[in-house]
């Protein structure tokens, strides 16, 4: 057995968090996400296909399976598009008490 740490994230401050909300999520190939920002924390794993991942201001990274990702709560994620062959994910969003995970897109 072997255990590797793929993500160590650390936190500026401790946000309430009451459960845990698991999607799995599928693009179509050269599907743009497009700008977006998410209201909670979200992590995440690609399991099939490929994305290019950015948070705005940040470096462009192509996803592929077992690829771990993070997109901070409220911050502009510049992009998330499924390469040619699409792409299928885990999205795991901290939410609090009685909160929805949303996705809204900035004008």
């Amino acid at each position: 057995m072997t255990r590797e740490v793929v993500l160590d994230k650390r936190f500026a401050a401790i946000k309430p968090t009451s459960r845990v909300e698991g999607r799995r999520i599928r693009m179509l190939p050269d599907h743009a996400g497009g700008l977006h920002v998410h209201n909670s924390p979200v992590f995440g794993v690609i399991l099939e296909g490929s994305v290019v991942y950015q948070i705005e201001g940040g470096d462009e990274r192509v996803l592929l399976p077992g690829d771990v990702f993070y997109e901070p709560e409220e911050v502009r994620i510049a992009r998330f598009d499924a390469l040619e062959d699409g792409v299928t994910f885990l999205g795991y969003f901290l939410l609090e008490d009685g909160q929805r995970a949303e996705l809204t897109v900035p004008s």
